[in-house]
């Protein structure tokens, strides 16, 4: 990833489970990441039993996903809560994207970079010196938490509660992004 980039430094941006690894990117990277861009992210989970129950939890989802059609997975994965309350052209929207997907591959991210299987990095961002913008959704109150928490934790960080939004920002509310990635 960071041979595709170029050689100077760039803007980096993450989102959702993106936005962990771009946490590790900027991370293992730091002289590279010119500015830090986290849209509806989080640094991980603390608790070992909250990750223990997680990676459980996503290994059913991985399973199922592995069992069933691209249709049924995309359907059970908009069915959970973090996607409620979202308009129906932005629900269209996000299933056209997830039908683009392969279950095999998405239960893959799933064991291999879920947020029960990365380690978290909160103890860590205070090395990111570099400046960071911190972008979640109103509706998106875990969220809201996780991200305010990122940016007391990052050096040199803003934050933004994109108002009438949830998770999904790109989709949601894509003027909030583009005018933050300036």
């Amino acid at each position: 990833m960071l041979a595709a980039a170029g050689d100077g430094p760039f803007t980096l941006v993450g989102y959702s489970q993106g936005g962990r690894v771009a946490l590790h990117v900027a991370l293992a990277a730091p002289d590279r990441i010119r500015r830090l861009v986290l849209v509806s992210a989080t640094a991980g989970i603390d608790d070992e039993d909250e990750r223990a129950a997680r990676r459980a939890s996503d290994e059913v989802l991985a399973t199922r996903m592995e069992g069933q059609g691209i249709e049924v997975a995309a359907r059970a994965w908009a069915a959970q809560a973090l996607f409620g309350g979202q308009t129906p052209e932005v629900s269209e929207l996000a299933h056209e994207d997830r039908l683009r997907n392969d279950p095999a591959n998405l239960a893959a991210a799933l064991r291999g970079i879920g947020t029960g299987q990365m380690q978290p990095l909160w103890s860590r961002l205070g090395e990111l010196t570099m400046p960071a913008a911190v972008l979640v959704g109103e509706r998106d109150l875990k969220f809201v938490g996780l991200g305010r928490r990122l940016a007391e934790a990052l050096p040199d960080a803003s934050f933004t509660v994109v108002p009438r939004a949830g998770h999904a920002l790109p989709l949601e509310a894509p003027e909030a992004v583009a005018a933050v990635l300036g």
